[in-house]
Parts: structure tokens; sequence; C-alpha cells
């Protein structure tokens, strides 16, 4: 079954985490779907994917928690951060180049050894170090405590963005 059959049955969140998987494992990539839903706009799935995969709002994601993140920053009233980008020699989760800052949503498979904590916390040296601003948030608090991550985000922002006007 192609990615259109699916478009046309799935929900909203399947269907982006449909495509986040198949982008991932190399099945599609994003630009060439954007190039074929353009090619072929009369298909039966297309308006519907299209809509889905513009380019101002569509982001890549990894993990369903990482797509639990994105309603929690729309909520914030932060603009979308770019996703699954290089920073100073990482693959970080989100990404906010205006603000400096970065964000890593903490699941419960890849960081609860003692080996991927230090990991962990070199990436937010280095980042540091570069004067951007790192924020975690781990499963539960971005699952069951979005209004403390929302909160989190809104006071880190404004801190970043009043002194980004300063000049500082």
């Amino acid at each position: 079954m192609t990615v259109l059959d699916h478009g046309a049955r799935l929900g909203r969140g399947s269907l982006v985490r449909m495509i986040n998987d198949a982008d991932k494992l190399g099945l599609v990539k994003v630009p060439a779907l954007r190039a074929f839903l353009a090619s072929h706009p009369r298909q039966e799935g297309v308006a519907r994917l299209k809509d889905l995969m513009d380019r101002q709002t569509f982001r890549a994601t990894d993990t369903k928690l990482e797509d639990w993140f994105l309603p929690i920053v729309d909520d914030a009233g932060l603009p979308a951060p770019l996703t699954q980008q290089k920073v100073n020699g990482f693959r970080v989760d989100f990404y906010w180049p205006g603000l400096g800052l970065v964000v890593e949503t903490d699941g419960l498979a890849y960081h609860r050894t003692p080996a991927e904590q230090a990991a962990d916390r070199l990436r937010d040296q280095r980042h540091t170090a570069a004067g951007l601003t790192p924020l975690r948030f781990t499963h539960d608090q971005v699952r069951y405590e979005a209004p403390h991550v929302r909160r989190v985000l809104v006071e880190t922002a404004k801190r970043l963005g009043s002194r980004g006007s300063r000049g500082g």
C-alpha cells in the first residue's frame, strides 16, 4: 500500500508518523514526495497530503515523543523549529537558530544508562560553549506535564528574545 492509499484513510497524526518513519528508513524522501504530489494534483489523496506536508508547517520527527512536543511548541506561541538538524556536530530534535535554543526530548529508550546520560551532558556542554541554550524535557514531562514544558519554553524564549533585542 502506498503513502497515497494511507493518506485517504489514516488520521493526521498517524499519517505524519508514517511519513516520518518512511523517511527515516529511507523508503521515501520528503522533497521527492512533495515533487510527486505536485506532479499528480488530481490523484486521490494528493490534496490532503499536500496540505499535511506544507513547507511552512510540516516538521520531520524521529519519535512519537517528538510528535507530542510540537503541539506544546504551538501552544507556547513559538515559531516552528527546525527539526533533525546538525548543530555543533550533533543531530538535535528541535532548533530555533534565531533564539539560539536547542531542545532535546529524552525518550525512555535512549537516555537511561550512565553512558547515555554522560553523552547528553557532553552535547549540552558543547551547545552552551557555542553560545546556545540547551533544554531537555523527559518523556513524562512532554506527555503528562505539558503546562510546565510550555511555561519553560515561553520563559526561555522571552529571555533569549529580549537578550537578542538588546544586542547581547
